[in-house]
């Protein structure tokens, strides 16, 4: 009832699983990853203790075909089980056990191990496999395309109901603390996959900076249509609703000063009609949008949160 792809990106050393289900919520049972380890998919009656001690395992050195030898060859009931493994190295494999449900089977290559089971049939994990091999996207949307193929091939034979998408990189996870880069679940959903790739768009919308040289300068003309949008919204710094600010301290005497959210560029001169007021009101209104991670220094703005800011003040 359920297919995946565990998945090395031999660029960057990033891991991933993506999987697609006809079960609910399978994102909290088939992804495991560790930046810098490996990552595993436990499926068919999945033995959720894979995961951890697999994961265990592959830190502690040994290679993935090793570590499902050991985590299959333990477990009285292997023979309903699938799961499938990439070591840090790239190494891979899989296994289907022989009381899983037909079509199901797996294959492996250079950085990358498919598998499904209760499928349409083997050219569903053909679509997985291909289109890793392929290639062509950033990993993500790439693991994110091999579920769109495999559903096109057939996908579960019972339906679709939840997916999910799991990449780890050292330092990846919010503000750097953890690995966990990219983490989506979509738990009940008529068409799981499409969704998860409607959220995976929106990750990196929120959750990515754009580099200097993407920049947009805020010219005079730009300065006037980012006032006239700004106060659509009721962002204008003379209307009330633009004071008090919505992130004011809870406990203003307790508040001490910072260092102000980093910015990617280098200021620049404002032009006429664009001052630090217009400018602290962009910053509000971006901030209240989720789109700090966007913010640009002074006189440049980000060419996405021009775009968002389009959408959500049409023009009359």
């Amino acid at each position: 009832m359920t297919y995946s792809i565990v998945a090395r990106d031999a660029a960057t050393g990033d891991l991933g699983v993506a999987v697609q289900s006809r079960f609910l919520s399978v994102g909290a049972v088939v992804p495991w990853a560790r930046a810098g380890v490996g990552a595993i998919a436990t499926q068919s009656y999945a033995n959720t203790a894979y995961g951890p001690d697999g994961l265990e395992l592959l830190a502690a050195g040994q290679v993935a075909a090793s570590v499902l030898t050991a985590l299959t060859g333990a477990d009285a009931l292997r023979s309903q089980r699938q799961l499938g493994i990439v070591d840090a190295r790239g190494g891979s494999a899989s296994y289907t056990g022989r009381s899983c449900f037909a079509w199901a089977g797996g294959r492996t290559g250079p950085d990358y191990a498919a598998q499904g089971n209760i499928l349409a049939g083997a050219a569903v994990v053909d679509g997985l496999a291909d289109t890793f091999e392929r290639g062509g996207l950033r990993f993500p949307e790439l693991l994110v395309a091999c579920l769109s193929a495999a559903e096109a091939a057939g996908g579960d034979r019972r339906g679709r109901q939840s997916a999910a998408l799991l990449v780890v990189r050292e330092g990846g996870g919010y503000g750097g603390a953890n690995d966990r880069w990219i983490d989506l679940r979509v738990d009940d959903h008529p068409d799981p996959v499409a969704e998860l790739g409607r959220l995976l768009s929106l990750t990196r919308l929120y959750l990515e900076q754009p580099s200097a040289a993407e920049l947009l300068p805020v010219d005079a003309a730009l300065a006037a249509e980012l006032r006239g949008r700004l106060g659509r919204l009721g962002w204008d710094p003379a209307t009330a609703r633009a004071e008090p600010p919505v992130f004011a301290p809870m406990w203003p005497d307790e508040a001490e000063p910072g260092d102000g959210r980093p910015a990617v560029g280098l200021a620049r001169p404002l032009p006429e009609g664009w001052d630090a007021v217009w400018q602290e009101r962009l910053l509000a209104w971006m901030s209240v949008e989720n789109l700090e991670e966007r913010t640009a220094a002074p006189g440049w703005i980000d060419p996405r949160v021009l775009e968002y800011l389009r959408a959500a003040s049409p023009d009359a």
